[in-house]
């Protein structure tokens, strides 16, 4: 999948942009915060119908103004995808495939492969299992329509569920509907818990090449899954703590409370690990995810690099650079604010390439990094 062109209107601190882009390499380069993200940002969401980092869509909406609109055009083959979305404060926004809009937001998920490397991927590290479990959902997501309705389901059957711990009315039919939920729940969860391991499987592989590659250093990465689904049935778990949940007024057993541990050497990487090793563990995760989805898709995914470099010695800077300059990868976009790393990465390419200098919220495309030295 290609975007050729892109037009942005009051989006953050980008008030009007019209770019194209080249199908192989789009480097975006100026200081820090003047929209480089931005630009990426706007990317991501017409992907995934929502901003990287989980911003509500006010506030991506440009400073004292009504609306924002993004539009991207898409090649791929001989197809062609229009994606339309619009803002509006205080209504509901609107997202249009060919100038059709969805009934529900999900059916875009898939349409347009993408993966994101980003400063704010530390989360995943750092955060809690929730940024783990968004990262393993959104990859699934991706090629999986059955995991994703078991998902939508699932949250549906537990936030009713929540709802009926809550309430302190307790009526005699409410076990009948305790039942009703958590049979939804069981059955939604048990898909959502197999999908989950058979991803770890054949995910693993490809994540501790890539890091080997990168790191060149004789260091053994792990990637686990826990469950409480590994030990007893959610149908089980779910009765056992009822009387509990009642108490505490929220569902406490379920796939909702999974996580991945990342390891390095056996740790648990946020305890051990150093700035470069925690980087290098990010981006080869994101490589894997790449790699991951380029088999399960016809599409081959949009790579969106988000200063990439910061954090990393200059051996992994130079693993990366030709990791990232083969043919496998498709449609790249890369920023940074050092124009050195740049210049590398086209001068170990021979594909086509644009070059787009960014600066409070205007981008300009340029003919030579040597402009603005």
């Amino acid at each position: 999948m290609i975007i050729d062109k892109i037009s942005i209107l009051n989006f953050k601190n980008i008030e009007e942009a019209e770019l194209t882009f080249s199908p192989k390499m789009n480097c975006f380069f100026g200081n820090n915060g003047m929209g480089k993200t931005n630009l990426l940002d706007a990317l991501y969401y017409l992907s995934f119908t929502k901003n990287y980092t989980n911003l509500s869509d006010l506030q991506l909406i440009t400073h004292d103004r009504d609306f924002a609109v993004l539009q991207g055009y898409y090649t791929e083959n001989e197809g062609f995808e229009e994606i339309y979305c619009g803002i509006k404060r205080k209504q509901k926004k609107v997202f249009k495939r060919n100038k059709k809009e969805y009934d529900r937001l999900s059916e875009h998920i898939g349409l347009l492969p993408l993966v994101m490397i980003s400063p704010a991927d530390s989360e995943l590290i750092q955060g809690g299992s929730d940024e783990r479990r968004k990262f393993v959902d959104m990859l699934i997501c991706q090629y999986d329509k059955e995991y994703m309705r078991a998902l939508i389901h699932y949250n549906k059957a537990l936030q009713q569920r929540n709802a009926l711990l809550r309430t302190n009315l307790i009526q005699e039919n409410d076990p009948e509907v305790f039942a009703l939920w958590e049979e939804q729940m069981v059955l939604s969860g048990q898909i959502i818990h197999e999908k989950r391991k058979a991803l770890i499987e054949i995910f693993l592989p490809l994540f501790q090449e890539y890091y080997r590659i990168i790191s060149n250093e004789d260091e053994t990465v792990n990637l686990t899954y826990e469950s409480q689904l590994s030990q007893s049935s959610l149908k089980d778990l779910l009765q056992e703590k009822r009387p509990r949940d009642q108490l505490l007024g929220y569902t406490t057993a379920g796939i909702h409370k999974d996580d991945f541990h990342f390891l390095l050497d056996e740790y648990l990487i946020r305890k051990i690990g150093s700035q470069g090793q925690n980087k290098t563990y990010l981006i080869a995760l994101k490589l894997a995810q790449f790699n991951l989805l380029v088999q399960k898709n016809a599409s081959v995914p949009i790579l969106l690099l988000d200063d990439l470099f910061d954090k990393l010695d200059a051996k992994r800077v130079e693993q990366i650079i030709q990791l990232v300059s083969q043919p496998a990868f498709g449609q790249i976009f890369i920023t940074d604010t050092n124009r050195k790393y740049l210049d590398e990465i086209l001068a170990s390419m021979q594909h086509n390439y644009k070059l787009f200098y960014v600066n409070k919220g205007q981008i300009n495309e340029t003919d030579s990094l040597a402009t603005h030295r």
